[in-house]
């Protein structure tokens, strides 16, 4: 009898090994047939990396979502942690994160299905109040659609860089219980260190701030700063540079004055967070740029936080 239920052990042990599921996990549930978001396509990109296009009411628009799928993974399998990644500002998107390799090259022997959602090139991961609504696209549209067909379980963790940090803190703060952990990469930590720059920067790139969040006294609903109190339990880490040319710079270059300020509202931030009795795991490395070399080395070295 010992030795029956020591082999059944065994094998419990090796399933889980394999599939790298956890043994109470569920899939998410399935978007209903009339759900009215949809997967209109689907392309396989190479052959761990699918990219999904959502036709979303939220946004108004297709959307599209890549996922980088575990080493181990078989279709029908289930119980995965996910790592959604959010990109930046301005230009690029989703594709950011995977156009390098190196995000793939990271991820190929962890057991999680990375989510990459495209996120506008000014969307600041919010439903505008005016406007496309991005939260709800990420939050309630991309998990009901994509977790299932991937067979997600119950583990998440976000992480993003500038822009994205924004996003990753202020979703896990907004949604309690979704995510474990949370990333930023010279994230956008405090928007309200400096109002009236916000606002210039916004109409630079054609955003009115009162059609994103309001008037100012209504920002820290999406402020990180603001909102790191709801952030106790989850794992944080924090990354950030100085904006003096640094050892993945070339060395000639000038003063960066974007990445000072997202040092000063990282040190807000941290302080925040002190002061709320948050723990939050800090890499204010000095030189360094507002840059992608910064931002994987962060990636890299928050990993094991994000999915230990």
């Amino acid at each position: 009898m010992q030795l029956l239920v020591k082999k059944i052990l065994t094998w419990l042990v090796l399933v889980v090994t394999v599939t790298g599921c956890q043994s109470t996990a569920e899939s998410a549930t399935p978007a209903p047939a009339d759900y009215p978001a949809k997967v209109v396509e689907q392309e396989a990109v190479d052959g761990r990396t699918d990219q999904l296009v959502i036709d979303s009411p939220a946004t108004g628009g297709r959307r599209s979502v890549w996922v980088l799928k575990p080493a181990a993974w078989k279709p029908g399998s289930t119980g995965w942690r996910a790592l959604y990644l959010l990109h930046g500002c301005c230009a690029g998107g989703g594709w950011d994160w995977l156009r390098t390799g190196e995000v793939a090259r990271l991820t190929a022997r962890l057991n999680a299905v990375v989510i990459v959602p495209e996120g506008g090139s000014m969307g600041w991961y919010a439903d505008w109040r005016d406007g496309l609504a991005w939260e709800t696209f990420h939050m309630t549209e991309v998990p009901r659609l994509v977790e299932p067909r991937y067979g997600v379980g119950t583990r998440r963790a976000v992480a993003g860089f500038s822009m994205g940090g924004l996003g990753a803190f202020g979703y896990a703060a907004r949604h309690p219980g979704v995510f474990e952990a949370a990333a930023s990469f010279s994230g956008v930590l405090d928007t309200r260190e400096d109002v009236p720059g916000y606002r210039a920067f916004m109409a630079d790139n054609g955003v009115d701030t009162e059609d994103l969040w309001g008037d100012p006294g209504a920002w820290p609903e999406h402020n990180p700063a603001d909102l790191v109190g709801r952030l106790k339990g989850v794992r944080l880490y924090a990354s950030s540079g100085d904006g003096e040319p640094g050892p993945l710079d070339r060395g000639d270059e000038a003063i960066d004055r974007t990445e000072a300020a997202i040092m000063r509202q990282n040190r807000n931030f941290a302080r925040a967070a002190e002061k709320a009795g948050v723990k939050v795991t800090t890499d204010f490395y000095g030189k360094g740029t507002h840059t992608w070399p910064y931002w994987i080395r962060s990636f890299e070295r928050a990993l094991p936080l994000l999915l230990p």
